[in-house]
């Protein structure tokens, strides 16, 4: 059998044979021994199979490190089209009555939970108890209290706890924090994040206290109080925020439409902020720093991400944010991979904590510590 010398030394003299042929149309060496992955998989079961639920599990199709094996809802028809479509075994669907019996299915890793806000809680904590590792679509519960007691259930079980912030394993994202980290923005003065767009339905769970939690600040908002942790690189130490409704009648009593944030942080840098459930066209962060800034618009959507800095138009390649971010997460569970942003329960905890300062501040309309 040729060894793989002979066989490049082959395929170089019948290249300087074919002198009229491109190069650019040989596959390169490195092409031809690449091998597929071979490493561990993630074994991953959606809890919610909405139209987030449907897009992580698509976006999966494209994973290496983790598959789409087992699916919970509470909608039979849901669950007998997931089978087909994505060749899920019927020992791997269950309903949200039954689902602690995954304790006993050694095919499920982990639970993927994707279903409205005020039932993470409960949920997190029984895939817990089951022995199973939990992501949880963010935010991560409804206030910080019930963050930190899913993060202690998953602690006791000696099972990983992870929050679906796909963001931060995005490339252009991750570009502007090594920026900062370089110091090629110099001193970081502030931040703008602008999270809105105008919401349907007036029906929806999103805009059900019971189920959301709150409102827009349960939804978009957490966007740009995320965003503002890992841009400026800091822990806010203070937040004052002021409420505005214009239709009490959508927006219940309970159920923010708009809120205006702002956050200081221990080096001096603030940042403003809105979210809204009644203004369109609001996906957009600024960084300002004395030697330079950076802007993403887009800056949350699902892709691409557009964003230039004050050294010209960032150029990342976009991938679908969730193949990357299951990837990732399956390093994190598996291989024990340290993500540049974290993504585990005390993070989801940090904006939890803000969220429940936020809402304070517009309650007393006074400024919010917030203690480390």
């Amino acid at each position: 059998m040729d060894t793989r010398r002979d066989f490049l030394q082959k395929l170089t003299f019948s290249a300087i044979g074919l002198p009229f042929l491109s190069f650019s149309g040989l596959p390169s060496a490195e092409s031809l021994f690449r091998q597929p992955y071979q490493g561990p998989v993630l074994r991953v079961a959606i809890m919610g199979l909405g139209s987030y639920g449907t897009r992580v599990a698509e976006a999966m199709q494209a994973s290496k490190k983790a598959k789409l094996v087992g699916v919970i809802s509470g909608t039979p028809s849901k669950v007998k089209d997931w089978q087909g479509k994505y060749n899920i075994p019927a020992k791997n669907c269950y309903n949200y009555e039954n689902f602690d019996a995954i304790k006993d299915n050694p095919d499920i890793d982990a639970v993927y939970v994707i279903t409205p806000n005020a039932l993470h809680h409960d949920q997190v904590i029984r895939v817990a108890k089951a022995g199973k590792h939990a992501i949880c679509e963010k935010p991560m519960a409804i206030n910080a209290k019930e963050g930190q007691e899913m993060i202690d259930a998953c602690n006791k079980a000696n099972v990983k706890l992870l929050v679906g912030y796909r963001l931060h394993f995005e490339p252009k994202t991750l570009e502007i924090i090594r920026m900062r980290e370089a110091g090629e923005l110099g001193k970081i003065m502030f931040f703008q994040g602008l999270s809105g767009f105008t919401i349907g339905d007036p029906n929806q769970w999103r805009l059900n206290k019971q189920l959301a939690g709150g409102g827009a600040m349960m939804d978009i908002g957490i966007y740009s109080i995320n965003g503002a942790r890992y841009m400026v690189g800091e822990e806010p130490v203070w937040v004052t925020a002021q409420e505005t409704k214009t239709d009490p009648v959508k927006f219940k009593e309970g159920v923010d439409e708009t809120i205006q944030f702002q956050l200081g942080f221990p080096s001096g840098a603030v940042a403003s902020c809105l979210s809204t459930y009644s203004m369109s066209n609001l996906d957009r962060f600024f960084l300002n720093g004395k030697e330079g800034f950076a802007e993403l618009q887009p800056a949350t959507g699902y892709g691409p991400i557009k964003g230039r800095t004050h050294k010209g138009e960032l150029t990342q390649p976009h991938q679908m944010h969730q193949t990357v971010q299951m990837d990732e997460m399956a390093g994190i569970i598996l291989e024990g991979k340290k993500p540049v942003v974290p993504v585990d329960g005390e993070e989801g905890l940090k904006d939890l904590k803000i969220i429940d300062a936020i809402y304070q501040a517009v309650k007393t309309g006074k400024k919010v510590e917030l203690k480390a």
